[in-house]
């Protein structure tokens, strides 16, 4: 039974169903489970800020969030966050969807790890980061009930060591490309795990450029 809070539920629609099961058969159940939970976050925080959004933009953006992060979508030498993008507009081409709908979800996909900017965007691209920021770093937990919240948990359950095993599954994805975190917050997750990780230094590159002053 698909899990209808306050009117939010999962589109009914061919695209939908075939990207639920599509990531379902990618991602792993943290993964999975995790992209759901950031549609009903997202669609939430939606209703919170009287936003109108297409709910089924929303749902795609959401579910291919992560699929960067999976063996089947991963680069060599793009940002995952842009990897993701891509699945998800070569899946959306697939269905024959207006190019300006793709292009709002390839930049709510590609933005989501970009924080202070996605929120004054359109509302598919605002909103897959505000569910993505709920349910990884809390932000705007107050804003949800605890029965809001007990209901989207227990539709799609954490796993009992969710912050790790999340933090572990963006590790996975980019430990063999750190090039590509320059600048970003997943260089936070390398520098974590693998302590004496250079970042990079943005002023150091300055310098350090062609030009001569």
């Amino acid at each position: 039974m698909t899990l209808n809070i306050q009117g939010i539920r999962i589109p009914d629609s061919k695209m939908a169903r075939e990207a639920q099961e599509l990531v379902r058969d990618t991602e792993s159940e943290l993964l999975f489970n995790h992209s759901s939970r950031v549609y009903y976050w997202g669609a939430l925080a939606g209703q919170q800020r009287g936003l109108v959004v297409d709910s089924e933009l929303l749902y795609i953006g959401c579910m291919f969030h992560d699929m960067g992060l999976t063996q089947d979508h991963c680069s060599c030498d793009k940002r995952f966050e842009v990897d993701g993008a891509n699945a998800a507009r070569d899946f959306m081409q697939q269905h024959h969807i207006a190019q300006a709908d793709i292009d709002k979800v390839w930049t709510a996909i590609a933005l989501h790890t970009t924080p202070g900017i996605p929120e004054f965007m359109d509302p598919v691209i605002a909103l897959v980061t505000a569910g993505v920021e709920m349910d990884v770093l809390g932000i705007n937990y107050e804003g949800y009930s605890p029965e809001l919240r007990d209901a989207v948990v227990s539709a799609h359950p954490r796993t009992p060591q969710f912050k790790e095993d999340i933090i572990n599954a963006f590790y996975h994805g980019i430990k063999d490309k750190p090039q590509t975190t320059f600048g970003n917050v997943k260089a936070d997750v390398i520098a974590d795990k693998q302590p004496g990780f250079d970042k990079g230094n943005f002023c150091s590159i300055i310098r350090n450029s062609h030009w001569s002053a």
